[in-house]
């Protein structure tokens, strides 16, 4: 979990290119070495005895892929509507192999580059977003933009 007295020094290493989605009213940062493919939202096999946010999974081209629903983990209240897709990223593990999870947004943004001098610790007060999902919060265009910690988002999420 991101702290609010961390360091310059850790934040800078989150530099980067970040593609950015839309959940409820926010907008999120996933590193974009960790996205594979953007896909449309589609029917998901629902599992029994799930964690909390994940609906299930679907079948990508003969691969079972988990899918998490970021509305529900965030805490939004919202439907499918015509921009609701899938991202689908990598996410690294201690000693094992990537595993490959499907996050459910309301919508793509875009592919940002952030500055160093961009980033800071997440906030840890009065927030509507999450923070221990957090890695930390950029200003991109005058806009912020909160970068997402895709092991602890996904982090129960184990089927696949």
């Amino acid at each position: 979990m991101s702290s609010p007295t961390q360091t310059l020094a850790p934040l800078a290493t989150l530099a980067g290119k970040y593609l950015t989605v839309a959940v409820g009213g926010e907008s999120y940062g996933i590193e974009i070495r960790q996205v594979r493919e953007i896909i449309r939202y589609q029917k998901i096999t629902p599992l029994p005895h799930l964690p909390a946010g994940v609906k299930g999974v679907i079948n990508l081209r003969g691969r079972v892929i988990p899918i998490t629903d970021l509305r529900v983990i965030f805490g939004v209240d919202a439907g499918v509507a015509d921009r609701t897709c899938i991202a689908v990223v990598e996410v690294s593990q201690p000693g094992a192999a990537p595993l490959l999870r499907g996050l459910i947004v309301d919508r793509v943004e875009e592919v940002v580059t952030i500055a160093a001098g961009d980033l800071q610790a997440p906030p840890d007060f009065g927030t509507s977003v999450r923070v221990e999902y957090l890695l930390g919060v950029a200003q991109v265009r005058g806009e912020v933009k909160f970068l997402l910690d895709l092991g602890l988002v996904v982090g129960g999420s184990t089927a696949g």
